[in-house]
């Protein structure tokens, strides 16, 4: 079995176990068959992206108990689709990202250098 990398070539890290985060809510961004939607995004969310989020169709601050899902507030880690982190960079609302924790897989859709301007600690 090979081990997940992130965007900058090493060992994929854990991006949140608090609230359980990822495709497969095993904490990491990683990603496989199913993931449509491409959870690769390793964000620090932001009360600003929130809104944007809500805004464009994908509230993710509501509790929704029938689906195990907590609401997100700002300071949440959590693994976002690359298309949403993408258009919240287009929007000029891109949330911090923790690059240890991004999967190599986002690069597909958007640069190393975008990532790295918002990249923060994890």
């Amino acid at each position: 079995m090979t081990t997940a990398q992130n965007v900058l070539g090493s060992p994929l890290r854990s991006c949140s176990e608090s609230p359980m985060t990822g495709f497969f809510r095993d904490g990491c961004c990683n990603t496989g068959p199913g993931d449509s939607g491409v959870h690769v995004v390793c964000a620090v969310l932001t009360a600003e992206f929130l809104e944007f989020s809500r805004r464009t169709g994908n509230d993710l601050s509501t509790p929704r108990p029938e689906f195990g899902f907590p609401g997100l507030q700002p300071g949440d880690q959590w693994c976002l689709c690359v298309t949403r982190w993408k258009a919240a960079l287009d929007a000029g609302c891109a949330p911090p990202v923790v690059l240890e924790a991004t999967h190599l897989a986002a690069l597909e859709f958007v640069s190393l250098k975008d990532l790295r301007q918002h990249g923060v600690a994890g």
